[in-house]
């Protein structure tokens, strides 16, 4: 017993990572638990993720993280949509918090590991350590994990990876966890009512100024009500009362318009990339062929990656793609391998 393994387990109260505490149990580790309580209203998960670790035997903490997430991840979340950028706010987590701060908590505990209820993989690609698509393509999460170091690969374990989701409920039912049949959340954690536009006006204390609606020629076609309220390709509930449908192409921030166009408009063949983080492998110093993936949902394509800065990446697909989003992750793909990714510029 002495020589067990002790794993750090991220509980975050739902079925996934509380399945998670069984399956490193069952694999002969010494699992412990803690939640990071982000938010003020954060407690039912923390009681859930509590309530799991008593029913396993484990010893469970809270981290009281609201500070560092308040400024990493819900500041940063308000000021990317001001500079007209669409945000991933669950990534921007993932490597401050989840895997930074909770990664130093695992080291004051002695822990040898950390674990997450990620549907990814974690393996060896060559010499370097990658993550890998969960082999339940439906719950893949490894888009969202593109960013983590070396290091925090080197000590990650991801039990639910190579799971399907059925089995998952399954193993929570047979372990008799409370949690067992608990929905899942949908929603940006930090707005469960999917309101994200009245979230950034309460927290900026004011609403979001009205501007001009323009082609690229710069024609006006109207106003809009806020440039926070619009996305890259969206054409409903512009409010501009023509029959032409027009996209949203761009949104100026500096100048606080909106570029709208036809659908074709929206298909690009080139994309830049900033805050590049390579996994799989080196930073590339010739141009490198990979499957690249632009938004969680979307279907990675085969793409050319040239490094054009020191940091800074020109995606060229063979194909046009539809909507890239400053903002959001482009990810780097050999099969279901991550070389790397950025974020959209």
């Amino acid at each position: 017993m002495g020589n067990k393994k002790k794993v750090l387990l991220a509980m975050s109260g739902g079925v996934d990572s509380s399945a998670a505490a069984v399956c490193l149990q069952n694999a002969g580790y010494e699992c412990v638990g803690a939640t990071m309580l982000m938010q003020d209203s954060g407690e039912s998960g923390a009681e859930d993720a509590r309530a799991v670790a008593n029913t396993l035997g484990m010893d469970f903490s809270v981290l009281d993280v609201r500070e560092q997430f308040k400024k990493e991840v819900m500041d940063e979340f308000v000021a990317s949509y001001l500079r007209g950028e669409t945000p991933n706010p669950c990534i921007v987590c993932n490597k401050k918090l989840k895997f930074g701060l909770f990664a130093d908590y695992a080291k004051d505990i002695g822990a040898d590991y950390i674990a997450t209820g990620h549907y990814a993989r974690v393996e060896k690609y060559g010499e370097r350590y990658a993550i890998k698509k969960g082999l339940d393509e439906r719950k893949d999460q490894s888009y969202v994990l593109y960013n983590l170091t070396q290091e925090t690969l080197s000590r990650l374990i991801l039990p639910l990876g190579s799971m399907e989701k059925s089995e998952v409920r399954e193993l929570a039912l047979d372990a008799a966890l409370k949690n067992a049949e608990k929905k899942e959340s949908q929603d940006i954690c930090f707005v469960p009512d999917g309101d994200y536009v009245g979230f950034i006006e309460r927290t900026l204390g004011k609403e979001t100024p009205e501007g001009d609606f323009v082609l690229r020629d710069g024609k006006v076609m109207g106003r809009h009500k806020g440039i926070i309220r619009y996305t890259i390709g969206q054409h409903k509930k512009l409010g501009l009362g023509i029959h032409t449908p027009l996209y949203v192409l761009e949104k100026d921030a500096e100048n606080n318009r909106i570029i709208l166009g036809s659908n074709e408009d929206l298909f690009v063949k080139t994309i830049e990339a900033k805050d590049l983080n390579w996994m799989a492998i080196e930073k590339p110093d010739a141009p490198i062929r990979a499957l690249a993936k632009i938004r969680y949902k979307h279907k990675e394509q085969p793409a050319t990656i040239e490094l054009i800065g020191e940091d800074r990446v020109r995606v060229t697909f063979d194909e046009p793609q539809r909507a890239a989003t400053p903002g959001q992750a482009v990810v780097f793909y050999d099969g279901d391998t991550v070389l790397g990714g950025g974020t959209v510029i």
